[in-house]
């Protein structure tokens, strides 16, 4: 147990300082790290489904800290987000449910891709031009569906999603990233509940599972990531970010390819 509990502080220490430093969600760290975890320490065919569900839970904690900083600047697009909230929802709880109709293997491979792709965005890409103006409330709404339901279906915030498309339609960057960090609250509540419904009936989850949510992994995640974050931030001010988002983003191709070959 006590090697268990000190693999869940590391992914939270680690989650956190990230999160901190370079502006990612911890669920790209977190996922893939529970899902060999879970391998090893639990005994259930269900470890990825338990390790989104994880991730989603502690992304509802961890990016409450993150969204009052930025609503401190008064950075947060709440009439944005409000427009976006119900397809966000929708979507989140919808995605998080249907999971229960997926495998491990097929879930791994979804998270395994999207990895590779987000990966390959912070090697090479850049965000796009602003071209246009943001759509009305349907518009946003239905663009919320589909971060909501891809997002909890993986078990990230929606961040890598929400910058650029927000970039794109003529939202500052400082905006963007704020308002992406608010997206993540919706997401991961609505997310979380989903994946508590569609585990509850399941019979043959580990103890002090609720749903597909792991408590252990997430009490620990969440109470050393609160700690890292903090410094992270601090560290962003100091350090050259960009080289190290490039580091980041080849363990993330690491990741990637691990949760293809899961």
């Amino acid at each position: 147990m006590l090697i268990e509990l000190s693999v869940y502080a590391l992914t939270g220490l680690a989650a956190g300082l990230l999160a901190g430093l370079l502006g990612v969600g911890g669920g790209l760290l977190i996922v893939p790290v529970l899902s060999s975890a879970f391998i090893v320490f639990l005994d259930t065919p269900y470890s990825v489904h338990l390790a989104i569900a994880t991730s989603l839970a502690t992304i509802l904690i961890t990016s409450f800290a993150s969204v009052k900083a930025h609503h401190a600047h008064g950075a947060v697009r709440w009439d944005v987000l409000k427009r976006m909230l119900i397809g966000i929802l929708i979507g989140a709880f919808i995605g998080a449910w249907l999971t229960q109709f997926l495998s491990s293997n097929v879930l791994a491979k979804l998270f395994g891709v999207m990895e590779l792709l987000i990966a390959m965005q912070m090697l090479f890409g850049r965000q796009p031009n602003a071209q246009r103006q943001l759509p009305g409330t349907l518009g946003l709404s239905s663009v919320g569906t589909g971060v909501g339901g891809l997002s909890a279906l993986l078990g990230v915030g929606g961040g890598m999603m929400t910058t650029p498309y927000f970039v794109w339609h003529n939202v500052s960057m400082h905006q963007a990233i704020a308002t992406s960090s608010a997206v993540g609250l919706p997401v991961a509540l609505s997310g979380t509940l989903g994946y508590l419904i569609a585990g509850w009936s399941v019979s043959d989850l580990p103890d002090l599972t609720w749903g597909f949510v792991y408590w252990p992994a997430f009490l620990v995640i969440i109470s050393m990531s609160v700690i890292t974050a903090k410094l992270g931030a601090n560290l962003a001010h100091s350090l050259s970010v960009a080289p190290l988002k490039k580091l980041f983003a080849l363990v993330l191709i690491g990741l990637g390819l691990k949760m293809l070959l899961l």
